[in-house]
């Protein structure tokens, strides 16, 4: 068990979703070290109790565990094996917990690289946006050895409250991108009932009420097409990382001969919409496609 007492943990990432989840072990009692890119987004943790670190490598020197949320694979590899990097200079002994979402490849890269080291390496993805992060309701998907995940649970326990142990290195990774392939398809549908209501005359917000708990309901239709109706296209999470995702789960499944046309269909119309300026808007903001066109 990684006692409150004895345990430093470590987070690298606070943005939309890193910000609410470091606050959550913070506010669990564990000891916090941050580090980010910009310093202004860890002032709230800052002022509420966790301590400030110069770089990966200062995170990883202190901390006995290291969480991690950045945006992209290269980020990830920067992070993890770059020469001021955590695997470099971890503790033998630590933990770390990718939560990103990158390659699968990667994943297995940074675990036999950790394990060299006498480092424990977990791929952890997430899945549940800004909400899920905030109300600490996020999926976790978790790849790595059974015993590294099994004494990092109770910490995962924190941030969600669907927390599965998918396999070996690169499992958690690989669940993510399934995740992220039933997502596109769902956004698409997402969107066109709620411009078809709108152009029937029917008020979306009620259409809501009838079809987000029948056959027809999802996650992104009971949360993101409230947002939609209300002009609100701020990131829960960005379409540059969504884009980025769908491009990590095309390139896997043409690895495996895989045809994916609903994906394919999804990534070329946020791709779109990207180009028009919204990338760093939320991903609800693929309906503005429709009122675009």
């Amino acid at each position: 068990m990684l006692s409150k007492e004895n345990t430093v943990i470590g987070f690298i990432g606070t943005g939309v979703m890193g910000k609410s989840m470091a606050g959550h072990l913070l506010d669990a009692g564990y000891q916090l070290t941050v580090y980010t890119r910009t310093k202004d987004k860890a002032a709230d943790l800052l002022d509420k109790g966790a301590v400030w670190s110069e770089s990966p490598r200062d995170v990883a020197q202190k901390a006995d565990v290291v969480f991690t949320i950045v945006g992209y694979p290269s980020d990830v590899k920067e992070v993890y094996l770059g020469e001021n990097g955590l695997i470099a200079h971890a503790k033998p002994g630590s933990y770390l917990i990718d939560m990103t979402t990158s390659t699968p490849s990667l994943a297995k890269e940074i675990y036999e690289k950790a394990k060299e080291k006498e480092v424990h390496s977990i791929d952890a993805p997430v899945s549940g946006g800004d909400i899920g992060a905030r109300e600490a309701r996020l999926a976790i998907m978790a790849g790595g050895d059974d015993e590294a995940f099994l004494k990092v649970e109770p910490l995962l326990n924190i941030l969600g409250t669907n927390i599965v142990h998918q396999g070996q290195a690169g499992a958690g990774q690989h669940t993510k991108m399934c995740n992220q392939i039933a997502i596109a398809s769902n956004m698409i549908g997402v969107c066109e009932a709620i411009i078809y209501a709108e152009n029937s005359g029917l008020d979306p917000e009620t259409v809501l009420k009838s079809i987000s708990t029948g056959a027809a309901g999802s996650w992104s239709l009971s949360n993101l097409a409230p947002r939609m109706i209300d002009g609100n296209f701020e990131p829960g999470f960005y379409i540059k990382h969504f884009i980025k995702d769908m491009k990590i789960a095309l390139d896997e499944a043409k690895r495996m001969d895989m045809q994916v046309p609903g994906l394919s269909l999804a990534l070329s119309l946020y791709e779109q919409i990207a180009e028009k300026g919204e990338e760093n808007s939320g991903t609800q903001a693929l309906y503005k496609y429709w009122k675009q066109s």
